[in-house]
């Protein structure tokens, strides 16, 4: 077992009954992490780079969203907290979380606004 999970699980009494919805809608999370990375494929990076002259990527949960990856680490950093009865943590990392997600859409958003965004397009579509 990695070194951090020990402390990570200092955090949880050996008693704690896991909250099993919200244990589900974590799972429901990873579907749709599969989802958008389905959708971005070879162009999924954790890093803002842009193509010059590639469309964005309009299919899948784009459609709906335009940061749906984000939507899906926002609920996790809030769900498994919360499945193991720790709020107080669900509501620290949420809300660091929410200072960095400010920051890096802002961010994103700002490299991305040179490109089009075509529905018809291959790339997700």
């Amino acid at each position: 077992m990695p070194p951090g999970w020990r402390r990570c699980w200092l955090l949880v009494p050996a008693d704690t009954a896991v909250r099993w919805p919200f244990l589900g809608l974590f799972l429901v999370l990873q579907v749709g992490r599969f989802w958008v990375l389905w959708h971005l494929g070879r162009f999924w990076t954790t890093r803002i780079i842009t193509l010059p002259g590639a469309p964005l990527v309009a299919g899948g949960p784009y459609r709906f969203c335009r940061h749906p990856n984000y939507v899906v680490v926002v609920g996790e950093i809030a769900t498994l907290p919360l499945a193991l009865g720790q709020w107080p943590v669900a509501l620290l990392f949420s809300l660091l979380n929410a200072a960095i997600l400010i920051e890096r859409i802002r961010v994103e958003n700002a490299a991305l606004a040179t490109r089009r965004r075509d529905p018809q397009s291959a790339v997700g579509g």
